[in-house]
């Protein structure tokens, strides 16, 4: 598999912890997305929204990092990233989709870039912007671990799943931008404890090869 990767991404970040728990080999290619690295016609050709990730597996070019997870669990299903139950599958995937389809989109650098560049907003209206939505995704996973009786040192039950990778990548940008996370207890005791996994541990921005 060859995956086009960027450190900092979130998106990126996710596929990296999915293929690292899965023991997938890969090889990695790094686009610097703040300089523009995605807008090449070859990389458009590929990916024509010009983001990351991009895994490309043999014939097949896969995009959206939530496509890419699915397919991962659906072509390795050991171990897999999510319960067998039904109804526990459902409230994972909604649980991460907090991030990926509700607080990620939002403050993705192509929105920021929007934001000051076009709308001229000021960096403090900017930094509000980011808190808010990160602030309010983070706030309704603290209420949903509360009440999910199955929570505990994972989202969902003994083993990671696609919730604690969309929590993960709820956390990591919280602390880029200076939230605060003592608000979220039940959401920073999972970060934590997922944290100490290699395969979470191992995929996170810093210590990418191309980390800055």
């Amino acid at each position: 598999m060859k995956l086009y990767t960027y450190y900092r991404s979130q998106a990126a970040f996710r596929v990296r912890i999915a293929l690292n728990l899965k023991g997938i080999a890969r090889e990695d290619t790094y686009l610097h997305l703040e300089k523009g690295d995605q807008f090449d016609p070859a990389y458009k050709a590929l990916n024509p929204q010009m983001v990351v990730p991009t895994l490309v597996d043999g014939g097949a070019t896969l995009f959206q990092s939530l496509a890419i997870l699915e397919y991962l669990d659906e072509t390795h299903p050991e171990p897999p990233l999510l319960p067998r139950e039904p109804a526990a599958r459902a409230w994972c995937r909604g649980f991460a989709l907090i991030n990926i389809a509700d607080s990620h989109p939002l403050i993705v650098p192509r929105i920021r870039h929007y934001l000051l560049d076009e709308m001229q907003w000021s960096q403090e209206q900017l930094m509000a912007w980011i808190r808010r939505w990160i602030g309010a995704g983070l706030e309704a996973m603290e209420a949903l671990l509360a009440a999910h009786e199955q929570s505990g040192r994972f989202c969902h039950g003994g083993a990671p799943t696609l919730a604690d990778i969309g929590l993960v990548t709820q956390v990591t940008p919280a602390r880029l931008f200076g939230g605060d996370l003592s608000l979220y207890p039940r959401v920073m005791r999972v970060y934590d404890t997922v944290m100490t996994i290699p395969a979470f541990a191992d995929a996170a921005p810093a210590r990418q090869p191309d980390a800055e």
